[in-house]
């Protein structure tokens, strides 16, 4: 097995949140993970029970979550606290979150149910994927946009602000500001 880290000192955590190739076996991401998904559930408990004590789970959870934003539970995320989200956001049902790098989802958002975001890459060539080797790249979402049901967004895309992505689209690069755009890939159909 090649040693792709020869000469480097960092652990793999800190080469995940470089955004270089990492294995995802350290003891702090392992940690971590489970944290974010003991407060994701315990989220989702507590908003069922229409618990007062909610939202302060939620926060705990994200990184930053802004005011009379608001996420339907269930929510799934890796860990939680790379996930920013901007004020008066609404987020439907069934986000995947897989926050290995940051994801930041600006203020005025809708985002529909069974939205997917994410940040992991892996190596295309055999070897490396063999060696279980990953990397990501964040995602921006920009200020009022509108992400409809069963929208991807893959890893390093940002989303311009006033934009509408359709449902089921599979967002593969950059979105400009003031478009739709819809499909698999997605691609700009309209100027807003």
């Amino acid at each position: 097995m090649t040693d792709y880290f020869a000469g480097d000192p960092r652990t793999n955590r800190e080469r995940m949140l470089a955004g270089d190739l990492y294995i995802a076996d350290d003891p702090d991401n392992e940690r971590l993970a489970r944290r974010g998904v003991a407060l994701a559930d315990g989220y989702h408990r507590a908003d069922v029970a229409a618990d007062p004590g909610a939202r302060a789970i939620l926060a705990d959870l994200l990184g930053t979550l802004g005011e009379d934003a608001y996420v339907k539970p269930p929510l799934f995320v890796d860990y939680g606290e790379g996930i920013h989200i901007g004020a008066r956001t609404f987020v439907n049902y069934n986000l995947t979150a897989l926050d290995v790098a940051t994801i930041t989802i600006g203020e005025d958002c809708q985002i529909g149910p069974n939205v997917q975001l994410l940040t992991p890459t892996h190596p295309v060539d055999p070897q490396p994927r063999r060696d279980k080797l990953e990397a990501a790249q964040p995602i921006v979402i920009g200020d009022n946009v509108w992400l409809g049901g069963g929208v991807i967004v893959c890893p390093g895309v940002t989303i311009g602000e006033n934009s509408v992505i359709g449902a089921g689209a599979v967002v593969t690069r950059d979105i400009p500001a003031n478009v739709v755009a819809v499909g698999n890939p997605a691609r700009v159909v309209k100027q807003i």
